[in-house]
């Protein structure tokens, strides 16, 4: 045997000082320039953070079963890796970098998991509350242009919690499905109208990993009260964004990071016996307006 090594092979061996190098040229020649600079950033960082903390043996584990458990957390009615994301604020940051827009158009904020794919298409002026249950709310406003100009055929996929603080996927046999969902489609003067309930806060879901991590860092898991939206039309960009109740107590202590100020809106208590009979409503209600500002695709 001979202790001499192959001259046309560099070696370089694992240590505490290089850890990231050395696993970073493991990659070095395979796969696509894309994914060699994503995973030697995640690589690079994530050494990084352990050489910070220098976590125990048991420290690591306990990481490793919490991320396990959010894997197990997950099904086809909750989504614990999303979940894990807004609370970081990571879910913000990377819908703030890939959604930059000009001034006056409608922000952003995070899609959240409780979307469905399919809610039903909805005639304007229709209800989405199909239990009833609720103070009534009248929801209008348009979707236009960055010059005002209205959109026609600008889809409006809208969803929101019950007047208790749940959707209605967290609650089956419980709410109607597609309860407090629905689409819409806009004529040629842009214009959205329909009726609701209005929003409460709630709590994100807590019992489950990332409810257990929230508690150790001191962190509540209060959202608050908002209507979510997905807006979009031919040749314009597509919007996902919230509006949010003006006067709720929790505007900035949103668990997800999602409230921006451009999306807090002012809900009106309105006492109008003959207004709320036209709107198709019980009184008294209240109402919101708001517009949705689409950029061109570029």
């Amino acid at each position: 045997m001979t202790d001499s090594v192959r001259e046309d092979i560099d070696i370089t061996y694992f240590t505490e000082a290089n850890s990231a190098d050395v696993v970073i040229e493991r990659m070095s020649g395979t796969g696509t320039p894309r994914m060699a600079k994503v995973m030697g950033s995640v690589i690079r960082h994530l050494h990084a953070v352990v050489k910070e903390v220098e976590p125990t043996q048991d420290e690591w584990m306990a990481a490793i079963q919490f991320l396990t458990a959010t894997g197990q957390m997950c099904d086809d009615r909750r989504q614990e890796y999303i979940l894990l994301s807004d609370v970081l604020g990571v879910s913000m940051l990377v819908d703030a970098i890939n959604t930059r827009r000009p001034t006056g158009a409608t922000e952003n904020t995070v899609l959240g998991p409780f979307h469905v794919e399919n809610a039903p298409t909805r005639p304007m002026g229709a209800t989405i509350s199909d239990d009833g249950k609720g103070e009534p709310l009248v929801v209008t406003g348009k979707v236009v242009d960055t010059d005002g100009n209205p959109i026609e055929g600008a889809v409006v996929d809208t969803w929101q919690t019950s007047h208790d603080g749940f959707y209605d996927s967290q609650q089956p046999g419980i709410q109607p499905e597609h309860n407090l969902r629905g689409v819409f489609r806009t004529g040629a003067d842009g214009r959205l109208w329909y009726r609701s309930v209005k929003p409460t806060y709630y709590g994100i879901p807590d019992d489950g990993p990332v409810g257990q991590m929230l508690r150790a860092m001191g962190r509540g898991n209060t959202r608050p009260a908002h209507l979510h939206y997905i807006v979009s039309a031919d040749g314009y960009e597509t919007v996902t964004t919230h509006i949010f109740v003006d006067d709720d107590p929790y505007l900035t202590e949103d668990a997800v990071f999602g409230v921006k100020e451009s999306l807090i809106r002012t809900f009106v208590h309105r006492d109008d016996p003959v207004k709320a009979a036209e709107l198709g409503v019980s009184n008294p209600y209240w109402s919101v307006e708001t517009d949705f500002v689409l950029t061109e695709q570029s």
